[in-house]
């Protein structure tokens, strides 16, 4: 596991985590999300658990991704005053993400600190964006 106290925080807010392919490096990322967006990245990940158990996880770009065999669906990111959810096949979901990307296709969910996360939400997302094809990055 990472210590926060020790991992680099890039200008935008995001932990400097090297990439690497599975659960552990995506755990160190967490772990490294300052303040109160570790315990909301814990969260999402627990949500992408439950919901695709099949799930691939790995690290690039400094940023979590959640796919499977064909690609990946889903990353999060860290801002300093937000936590991202970018949803990569987005507009196929219904409801839509609320926020819209200069990438085709592209959605987000920005969770902010007193937010209440709507968990049932997040994870009919997941569900939706898991029988979608994957995206290759």
């Amino acid at each position: 596991m990472t210590d926060n106290n020790k991992t680099k925080l890039l200008s935008s807010g995001n932990p400097q985590i090297p990439k690497g392919d599975g659960d552990a490096p995506v755990q160190a990322y967490i772990a490294a999300m300052p303040g109160w967006k570790s315990d909301i990245g814990s969260r999402i990940d627990d949500i992408v658990n439950q919901n695709f158990p099949a799930i691939h996880k790995a690290v690039k770009w400094n940023t979590p991704l959640y796919g499977k065999e064909d690609g990946w669906f889903m990353a999060m990111y860290c801002y300093k005053k937000y936590v991202q959810l970018t949803f990569m096949r987005g507009t196929s979901l219904a409801p839509t993400p609320p926020v819209s990307s200069k990438v085709d296709g592209t959605r987000y969910l920005n969770i902010y600190e007193d937010d209440e996360l709507d968990q049932e939400q997040i994870a009919d997302w997941v569900r939706q964006a898991s029988t979608l094809p994957g995206v290759e990055l």
